[in-house]
């Protein structure tokens, strides 16, 4: 079902580190319209993490991309997609305590 609002977000991991953002628009784009592909960059080096998110807005085209490509080869690393599930937000003191760095 197709609502104006309606994004599904795609989780990708397992990615090469030369992965670019254009890289996932392209490869997902094969699918349907991609509204968004992020790469997740550590904040310190820059780098990739290994992973990454694609915004798709119609559901069954996010669908089919996900059972697509979930297994198959990526810039030469076989990548894992699935739904992206929302992130836990739990409250301060049940986190790991953060510790100083000098």
């Amino acid at each position: 079902m197709y609502t104006e609002n309606y994004t599904m977000n795609i989780y990708i991991g397992n990615l090469a580190y030369t992965v670019s953002e254009d890289d996932l628009r392209d490869a997902f784009s094969e699918f349907g319209e991609v509204a968004n592909a992020s790469i997740i960059n550590d904040k310190f080096s820059g780098r990739s993490k290994g992973f990454g998110f694609v915004e798709m807005p119609q559901e069954s085209e996010a669908r089919e991309a996900i059972e697509s490509m979930n297994g198959k080869d990526l810039n030469g690393r076989t990548v894992t997609v699935n739904e992206a599930k929302p992130r836990e937000q739990r409250p301060r003191e049940e986190r790991s305590p953060r510790r100083d760095r000098y």
